[in-house]
């Protein structure tokens, strides 16, 4: 007997159906988020952005398995977000890089590795492939302290990769940079996106960078969190770069995403 197997890339990287997150406290609950729908397709890049409160970052942990929804069903490729915890679907980025100071970067880049035991020549070799991804072969021996913020970054960014998940989460990992660097740093991670093919969720306050880096902006409503807008770019191949920054079509996609923020009426939004 023969059976068909469901292509890989069909099946959403992320797939949110009515989740919601309740926060007990003493002055009664609080509802962080509420009837959350969404699905993010594997490859794609989708940025999360919405007032402060509004449960980017909770909806973000509910996918990593760092907390538990309330209600509704969450699965990340067709997986309970435990299972794909375990099974290492996704890698994790968050503000701060969060090295260990006593590594050096090839150590750090290494740490996912060696915690799942993979052994010393493969686990070199992929610190170094991922050490020229993000542009550190000459400081693989360095130590944080003698890294600038945004070299520490993508230090982090390489070691979220280093099992070679298939979903990328980041929550807010350019937000206290200087804005060159943010800039540069925003087209290192579109790029490694592509060359990985993995999917992003990535949380953001800031409008001009979730239009530069996404597919499609998910717009959330201050607190109980609801998606209210789902804004493709259009963008497709486009490479990311200063041309890109001031183009029209960006600028367009800019205000596009202001208005859902503040509540205006968005045309020519694309919601899937």
């Amino acid at each position: 007997m023969t059976t068909t197997e469901t292509p890989q890339a069909s099946v959403p990287a992320v797939r949110a159906a009515g989740v919601g997150r309740v926060f007990p406290t003493a002055s009664g609950d609080v509802t962080a988020l509420g009837g959350v729908e969404l699905e993010v397709a594997a490859g794609e890049f989708v940025s999360l952005i919405g007032p402060s409160g509004c449960g980017k970052s909770t909806l973000l942990r509910l996918i990593a398995d760092l907390d538990q929804a309330s209600s509704g069903e969450l699965e990340i490729f067709g997986k309970p977000a435990a299972r794909a915890r375990i099974d290492q679907d996704y890698g994790i980025v968050f503000q701060q890089a969060g090295l260990l100071p006593w590594r050096t970067v090839g150590a750090n880049i290494a740490l996912p590795l060696e915690l799942h035991k993979v052994d010393k020549v493969e686990r070199e070799a992929r610190v170094a492939e991922l050490a020229e991804l993000v542009g550190l072969t000459e400081f693989i021996d360095r130590y944080p302290d003698q890294l600038s913020g945004g070299m520490q970054q993508r230090v982090a960014i390489a070691r979220a990769l280093a099992a070679r998940p298939r979903l990328l989460l980041m929550d807010e990992p350019f937000g206290a940079l200087d804005e060159m660097t943010r800039e540069y740093l925003q087209s290192e991670l579109t790029r490694i996106a592509a060359e990985t093919g993995a999917a992003v969720v990535f949380v953001t306050h800031s409008i001009p960078e979730a239009v530069f880096l996404s597919d499609r902006v998910v717009v959330m409503s201050p607190r109980p969190g609801r998606i209210t807008e789902v804004l493709a770019t259009g963008f497709g191949d486009v490479v990311r770069d200063e041309a890109l920054r001031e183009s029209p079509a960006y600028f367009e996609r800019v205000t596009a995403v202001r208005e859902a923020l503040h509540g205006a009426p968005v045309e020519r939004a694309n919601e899937r």
